[in-house]
């Protein structure tokens, strides 16, 4: 996951990006990215997700994707379409480009301006149209909370009449700013259960014409997901400045000190850092993981999630029934701030 920058014309309360987002204002060049993608490829990366913010704001993309091309990467652009020009799908298309996910917040354009902090739905619209038009497979993405559930078969709906090849539904995950503004977005137990219901009648509603992905809201299933498909195993993040991560929220783990792709490179950041190694296997896990049967396959589940609810990121996942903390995430979500806060990318003055 190439995090190209985080900067973003949205200011959606769900973000997952950092909320200290002044620490990533330096970005790294285009020649250090194509020195990473070379890197990533020898280290034997096969799937690359361009991502941020809105990577669209990088001049360089094409570039970019056009040199992931070369070293036999498949390319995944995540992106809001917000800042698509005309004809830029088409250029993204030429360079290589395998993929597109693509954001909606919602079907009502106010209620979707309302989480975006801007008018962007018809953008979004028209993005999806140049995208499918320049013969790029198609995902749409709706993050789901409190606010936008109800419209779930409605966002099923307006990804087949796009013509989306999959929509992925995806309950909010509560990192970054989403952590700051879960009173606001977390649903209560009865609309979990009646989106599982819906995303039933969206698959039944509109058969093998799209593929439906449900991304369930974990905290309310007792069970924890794999998350990353474990530590350290099969996938790594890099930030806007270079920092090397197991997984887009662990910058923000105690006593975490992430390599650097440019000083340390993506090899030894991988294999010896300590960042990488720390919950590497089941050494680390205390009890219930440690005897659990499970250990192997959900892995403990978040370690951020842990850190999130309890302070610590060793113990086990609360959102499993089994964890001491496990009323953490079944309790009401703390009052927090009266409304919710927007992601916002402060700048400095002079700016």
């Amino acid at each position: 996951m190439a995090e190209l920058t985080y900067r973003c014309p949205l200011q959606c309360t769900y973000c997952a990006n950092p909320v200290e987002l002044a620490r990533y204002r330096a970005e790294l060049d285009t020649a250090q990215w194509l020195r990473v993608l070379d890197q990533a490829r020898a280290l034997g990366v096969l799937q690359l997700h361009l991502t941020g913010g809105e990577p669209l704001l990088r001049p360089d993309l094409a570039q970019l994707v056009a040199h992931a091309r070369t070293l036999g990467l498949y390319t995944n652009l995540v992106t809001s379409g917000v800042p698509l020009a005309a004809g830029r799908a088409g250029e993204l298309a030429e360079a290589g480009l395998d993929h597109v996910q693509l954001s909606l917040q919602d079907t009502d354009p106010n209620r979707a301006a309302a989480v975006a902090g801007l008018a962007a739905h018809d953008r979004k619209l028209a993005a999806a149209r140049q995208f499918t038009a320049a013969g790029l497979p198609l995902t749409v993405n709706a993050v789901l909370h409190r606010g936008n559930l109800p419209r779930l078969g409605a966002l099923a709906d307006q990804a087949v009449a796009l013509g989306a090849d999959r929509v992925e539904l995806a309950h909010v995950q509560y990192y970054g700013w989403a952590w700051r503004n879960r009173a606001h977005l977390a649903p209560d137990t009865e609309q979990v259960r009646q989106a599982e219901r819906d995303v039933a009648a969206a698959r039944r509603r509109h058969g093998g014409r799209i593929e439906i992905v449900h991304v369930a809201a974990d905290l309310h299933g007792g069970t924890v997901k794999p998350c990353m498909n474990g530590w350290g195993r099969e996938q790594l993040a890099v930030a806007p400045n270079g920092d090397v991560l197991p997984c887009l929220a662990a910058a923000g783990l105690p006593g975490l000190t992430p390599p650097n792709a440019v000083t340390d490179g993506l090899a030894a950041s991988w294999h010896d850092s300590p960042a990488f190694n720390r919950f590497r296997g089941t050494d680390w896990m205390s009890e219930p993981c440690r005897s659990c049967a499970l250990r192997e396959l959900d892995h403990g589940g978040c370690r951020c999630q842990a850190y999130q609810f309890t302070g610590d990121p060793a113990v086990t996942d609360p959102a499993c029934r089994l964890s001491p903390h496990h009323h953490l995430v079944t309790a009401p979500a703390p009052a927090g701030s009266a409304a919710p806060v927007p992601r916002r990318f402060h700048r400095t003055p002079g700016e």
